[in-house]
């Protein structure tokens, strides 16, 4: 194919000058990315100063509990060194291995179990018609078990309303999660997931399916990603022609 005539950028441009002049209107994505990391966080009923400050903090806490022998003998424990588990991590909201900050995390978002309360629900039996490919993100990565997260949303928003935390031991890649988060998105609620699984790549792909991300930070790495991929390969399929 004949080489293509390149556009001008429409979008904001992803780092910084590096002549360190800042613009007169426009922050590039980094700037504003460094701009929220200066903001305070609140986790499991701590502020921080930042939100590095509370990975920081709660890595250390993971690894002084990776110090301890029989946290290793937890059925399913993974294979690999305290430096990798500790990178892949991003505690207390995902961990590399089992989470120690479990019961914390569901003392914050739970509540204790009062027998004055009445709860009844009755069971839900309807047709659920989503397909796997029912949107972007079940098209996303395929996987065997993968269930459309709007089906779990159906079952979230009957059995628990606006709050509660929802389990899922087999989680797969997190679609629980991705309805429970569909579920508050669309009715300003505030229902927690606790989503576990053996396999360390499962659990890894559900972090990331449900963390949150800068929507425009994302959509311009994945831009540079493949015009980066592109300048590699174009010339192995260009000829040259003036025709």
């Amino acid at each position: 194919m004949a080489r293509k005539q390149r556009t001008s950028k429409e979008t904001k441009e992803l780092f910084r000058d590096p002549s360190g002049q800042p613009h007169l209107f426009e922050k590039s994505y980094q700037e504003e990315l460094e701009a929220k990391a200066k903001k305070q966080v609140e986790c499991l009923g701590m502020t921080f100063e930042n939100d590095e400050a509370r990975r920081a903090y709660f890595l250390e806490k993971l690894k002084e509990k990776l110090k301890d022998p029989e946290f290793r003998k937890i059925e399913g424990f993974p294979i690999g060194s305290d430096e990798d588990i500790l990178a892949l991590s991003d505690p207390p909201y995902y961990t590399a291995c089992p989470n120690p900050f479990i019961e914390d995390f569901i003392r914050c978002y739970g509540k204790p179990y009062d027998s004055n309360v009445l709860y009844s629900k009755e069971a839900l039996a309807v047709d659920v018609a989503f397909g796997k490919t029912s949107n972007t993100i079940t098209n996303a990565h395929p996987y065997h078990t993968k269930v459309p997260p709007e089906a779990v949303q159906s079952f979230v928003r009957h059995y628990l309303g606006n709050e509660g935390i929802v389990l899922d031991c087999f989680c797969g890649i997190g679609m629980t999660g991705v309805g429970a988060n569909f579920h508050n998105i669309q009715n300003d609620a505030n229902v927690a997931s606790v989503l576990c699984d053996i396999s360390p790549i499962s659990t890894f792909a559900t972090y990331n399916y449900n963390s949150k991300s800068d929507l425009k930070v994302l959509s311009t790495l994945l831009k540079e990603i493949c015009n980066a991929f592109e300048i590699r390969i174009e010339e192995k399929f260009t000829t040259a022609h003036n025709g």
